[in-house]
């Protein structure tokens, strides 16, 4: 937040707004705690939310203090930092007690008002605050009170987490002072005293687009004709998933690729060509211009079968198998009319894929079957190739409704 000229008491408080589909009304969700004298406020109370895939979730946060953040209009006013985590299903709590013995001394008169911040490390090696004590005053052997706290908001489930602890001593005007820190796991604490170092990991996800071309799109009957007067199967489908994804790819570039066309200038069959006609640099900005892309490939080259899924996927897998210390995520989005022609090839394509950070989303489109994508979902049965079994599920399905061939009953 920005800066007074002169002290002034802050009590900042952030507010979750809610909107449902199709309700342009916002809705209060919840409000973490007050927190006072400081201009970069760390809130302890959390908010849980159901997450839904197939739907874009608006969340406003608004942070408010007893007087405006600042006096000219449009004036940048600070930054929210908001951090979301799929929680685990543990329902475990735990019971905690910390004292301190012979800390620092930090108050030039009298002893130190110590209390303790707890930190959860994230997936991507940030931290985020989880709990707070009270302060114990005038002490450098504090006991602070015993508290309970799900195992969830601790650690998420995972009891070999890091957690770090901080230890402060409390300032009236919010410049508290560091006395020192350490770092355990809820393994570790429910054994006895350790400490560990802390080791930091950055973390960036990149979606890669792929969509199916078979079919005509001069016809009227093709999924991806190209209607002056509405957007096709594939149009429609990558508009609705593909503006849900790009919120998680840090710098909105998706490399975009097309499988099963004829490519200028000598009819080549490729089943992994850019679809912006540079193979060097496919990236699209944004999924605005993945459809620019998508609609200049339609006019450029000869959609031709078969559909074969497994290059696209082992494209993906070569980036994937080069990262090797958790710094990047791929998702592979593939969108197609449901018709797959390499099914052996391609459940191999995914099984050695299951053991590098990618995952994959089908969103099939049109009237056809698709079964052969649920048996790639791998939900009810592990998928397996040559006797070997997927080390983890990392295919997502997602079926668009059926559809007539004009896309009327599209939604």
């Amino acid at each position: 937040m920005i800066k007074n000229d002169c002290y002034v008491p802050l009590f900042t408080v952030c507010v979750l707004y809610t909107q449902a589909m199709g309700n342009k009304e916002w809705r209060e969700f919840g409000r973490t705690e007050v927190i006072d004298n400081t201009l970069n406020p760390d809130f302890v109370r959390k908010f849980i939310l159901d997450y839904f895939f197939e739907e874009r979730q608006n969340l406003r946060f608004d942070l408010r203090l007893e007087k405006p953040l600042g006096g000219i209009p449009g004036k940048k006013c600070g930054t929210v930092i908001v951090k979301a985590e799929e929680l685990n299903n543990c329902r475990e709590s735990v019971m905690m007690q910390f004292c301190g013995n012979k800390l620092d001394k930090k108050d030039f008169f009298g002893k130190s008002d110590p209390f303790l911040v707890f930190y959860r490390s994230n997936e991507d090696g940030t931290f985020t605050i989880c709990h707070k004590t009270e302060v114990v005053k005038n002490t450098l052997n504090p006991v602070w009170q015993a508290f309970k706290i799900p195992v969830r908001a601790l650690c998420n489930g995972d009891y070999d987490r890091t957690i770090k602890i901080e230890v402060y001593d409390w300032d009236r005007d919010g410049s508290h002072d560091f006395i020192g820190e350490f770092s355990t796991s809820y393994r570790e604490l429910s054994r006895g005293q350790s400490q560990f170092n802390v080791y930091e990991v950055s973390c960036w996800e990149s979606c890669v687009l792929s969509l199916c071309t078979t079919g005509n799109p001069a016809q009227p009957t093709s999924l991806h004709y190209m209607s002056p007067y509405q957007l096709n199967a594939y149009a429609m489908a990558l508009k609705a998933v593909g503006e849900i994804i790009q919120d998680y790819d840090s710098d909105k570039m998706f490399p975009a690729l097309g499988f099963g066309a004829k490519l200028p200038p000598d009819g080549r069959v490729s089943h992994e060509f850019a679809l912006n006609g540079n193979p060097q640099n496919p990236y699209c900005a944004g999924i605005d211009g993945v459809m620019e892309a998508y609609y200049q490939s339609l006019k450029s080259v000869q959609l031709y079968g078969p559909t074969n899924f497994s290059p696209v996927i082992n494209h993906v897998a070569r980036y994937a198998s080069s990262v090797k210390d958790g710094s990047q995520y791929f998702v592979l989005l593939i969108i197609t009319d449901g018709v797959i022609s390499d099914m052996a090839q391609t459940k191999e394509s995914i099984v050695n894929a299951s053991c590098l950070p990618m995952s994959i989303i089908i969103v099939g489109v049109g009237p056809a079957e698709f079964d052969a994508m649920v048996e790639l979902d791998g939900d009810e049965v592990r998928i397996s190739s040559r006797g070997r079994y997927a080390e983890r599920d990392i295919v997502q399905h997602c079926c668009r409704p059926r559809t007539s061939v004009h896309g009327n009953d599209f939604p």
